[in-house]
């Protein structure tokens, strides 16, 4: 996802290396992180997916044990998996799409959306992307991203501002709630979780949820189930930790939403599900 992890969904299937000895059999759990890319995650330990990792690691008897890597570097998010999960430098990382086949996914364990996002007071009536206000605006959105698919069917890209805080090191997606605060754009169309711990910075703004939708014929996708994931073939980890999600789902949403991160009702079965939510 750019600022938005789900643009992951758009990589290809990376190359396995070589095996490696798994390194949370020895009492550490080995994160591969961003080391400076709140929400998600910084060195200080600040992020959502911090939060995560030290929980996890705890509920399996172990103690987080870091990679740092800038995950908006150069090849994007695909080299950074190949580089450090593949490599074997770590053991799992916090954020993947379900059912991403780069690499081997756990049970989701949370399921958020893209939004809309703006002023509280200028009382917008967004409900989806053909909401007739949305032609009214100066609109932005996250490049790279479900969201600039579904802009482009309605031939409404080239009049919106695109941001690529995902793509850019050193880059807050902060950045995009400053430009809405100073008018640049009226709206913007975001990934939640990149933007919720901020939303307590700025009480004028609003959020509203950006549901699948079936309105032009192919499933549009902007809500999505988010697991954990380890190298493919790691099997063992992976079932430790989906029975570690099964068993403390409501500890792991308490820690997502301690962060401001939404989280949704997960559907009944597979991706049918999802567009229905």
């Amino acid at each position: 996802m750019s600022t938005c992890k789900p643009t992951f969904l758009a990589t290809g299937l990376l190359v396995l290396l070589a095996a490696v000895v798994p390194a949370h059999a020895s009492g550490q759990l080995k994160v591969c992180a961003d080391p400076d890319y709140l929400p998600y995650s910084n060195q200080a330990g600040q992020g959502f997916e911090n939060a995560v990792a030290q929980y996890v690691a705890k509920q399996l008897g172990a103690t987080v044990d870091y990679t740092w890597a800038d995950s908006r570097g150069h090849g994007g998010y695909s080299e950074w998996l190949a580089r450090n999960l593949d490599s074997g430098h770590c053991d799992v990382v916090m954020s993947m799409p379900y059912g991403n086949q780069e690499e081997l996914t756990t049970d989701p364990y949370y399921v958020s959306s893209y939004v809309f996002v703006f002023k509280k007071d200028k009382g917008y009536d967004l409900t989806d992307l053909n909401s007739p206000d949305l032609h009214k605006l100066k609109i932005g959105f996250e490049s790279d991203t479900p969201v600039e698919a579904g802009l482009q069917l309605r031939g409404m890209v080239q009049a919106a501002k695109a941001y690529d805080v995902g793509g850019k090191a050193g880059v807050s997606p902060r950045s995009v709630l400053d430009d809405l605060e100073s008018g640049k754009i009226d709206v913007m169309i975001t990934w939640q979780p990149a933007i919720g711990a901020f939303l307590k910075d700025y009480p004028d703004l609003t959020t509203v949820t950006l549901p699948n939708s079936r309105a032009t014929g192919s499933p549009e996708m902007y809500t999505f189930p988010m697991s954990m994931a380890v190298r493919q073939g790691d099997t063992a980890l992976k079932q430790r930790l989906d029975r570690l999600i099964k068993a403390h789902d409501g500890e792991l949403k308490a820690i997502l939403r301690q962060h401001g991160v939404e989280t949704h009702p997960e559907p009944a079965a597979g991706m049918d599900g999802m567009a229905n939510l």
